[in-house]
């Protein structure tokens, strides 16, 4: 072994081998014998598989759906189990009359009148199935491929409840928050009660293009629909709920002349009122609007029934894999005050 010398360092240099300053010794110049074959015996390759230089970030991204806001609007209450197949409801309404009162006058009356309205229960499931081979390959991604079947599973089963809980089944007596049939007639935009004529809707592909005073105006006409069905049990400090589609909501941040928008107005002159949207409201008849008095004289306005919230069958197992049911059960949203909501369509 030597010291590589500046003329060393040339003479390597000429046949392709360069050293930085940190080398300071190098072998003899018999080690450097050229008897490298002159061509290749393997495929030429510049580099790695690919894979190697591959991250597999261990954070799942998920997919979002579209929320289920039934259970904002109305609670979600348990009726019997999933052998319950019709749910009764009893309706009590106190009846009478008087009359001119003598001490041998036998007239007046006073009663009861009761009614026994139903709803039916719907019941539905799915199946979840993971196979050996296929857990074993999903484990080398870190997935629990088991665990997330079991929560699309869930999922699956909730998506169908919450449409349920707006629209019903049917076929059956089973209806929902948009299509109970004792809910009154939608009113348009612009319809007052001394005015029939409609105007455009609140929001046209993507703008704001009703005024904050017509806005304010529609909102009070369902306002006004709702007290004169109740009759004067209502007044503004009642807790209102007012839902509509998001596209709708947009609408509420329109501003008036003094830059007040629709939202403040609202807030200051319905001090009890709070909001919710929900997709469903954008229906296939427009865009929908509901006024809802939550609760009068402690009689909820409606509620989302359920028989079963979840019950899961024992796993199966097959030759090679697992198979698993899950079922739910629904009697859809049952609006125990119909008066209670009024609706405006076309915003």
């Amino acid at each position: 072994m030597e010291l590589i010398t500046q003329q060393k360092r040339a003479w390597l240099a000429e046949r392709g081998l360069v050293f930085d300053s940190a080398v300071t010794h190098l072998l003899d110049e018999s080690d450097f014998a050229m008897d490298a074959q002159p061509t290749l015996i393997t495929v030429g390759n510049a580099g790695i598989p690919a894979f190697l230089a591959n991250y597999l970030d261990p954070k799942m991204i998920e997919v979002l759906f579209t929320p289920m806001k039934a259970e904002k609007i109305f609670p979600a209450v348990k009726k019997g189990d999933a052998t319950t197949i019709t749910a009764m409801f009893e309706v009590v309404e106190s009846t009478g009359e008087t009359s001119s009162y003598g001490d041998f006058n036998n007239n007046g009356t006073a009663g009861v009148n009761v009614q026994f309205p139903q709803r039916q229960s719907y019941l539905y499931q799915t199946i979840t199935e993971w196979g050996d081979l296929e857990l074993e390959r999903a484990a080398l991604a870190k997935l629990d491929l088991a665990g997330r079947k079991n929560m699309a599973s869930a999922l699956v089963l909730n998506k169908f409840q919450n449409k349920s809980w707006f629209f019903g089944i049917d076929g059956i007596q089973n209806y929902g928050i948009l299509n109970d049939p004792g809910l009154s007639a939608p009113i348009g935009p612009g319809v007052k009660a001394y005015n029939s004529a409609a105007v455009g809707p609140w929001v046209t592909n993507g703008d704001v293009t009703a005024t904050a005073s017509e806005i304010y105006t529609d909102i009070q006409s369902l306002f006004y629909k709702l007290n004169s069905q109740l009759n004067g049990h209502i007044d503004r400090e009642t807790p209102l709920l007012l839902v509509m589609s998001p596209n709708s909501a947009v609408a509420l941040t329109a501003t008036n002349t003094f830059n007040v928008n629709v939202y403040d107005q609202l807030k200051k002159n319905f001090p009890n009122m709070r909001f919710e949207t929900a997709p469903e409201y954008d229906t296939e008849s427009g865009e929908l609007v509901q006024m809802i008095v939550e609760e009068l004289e402690g009689q909820e306005t409606g509620f989302c029934a359920f028989n079963e919230k979840m019950r899961s069958f024992p796993i199966f197992r097959e030759l090679s894999s697992f198979k698993q049911k899950k079922m739910q059960g629904t009697f859809g949203a049952v609006i125990a005050r119909p008066a209670c909501i009024s609706q405006l369509i076309g915003v």
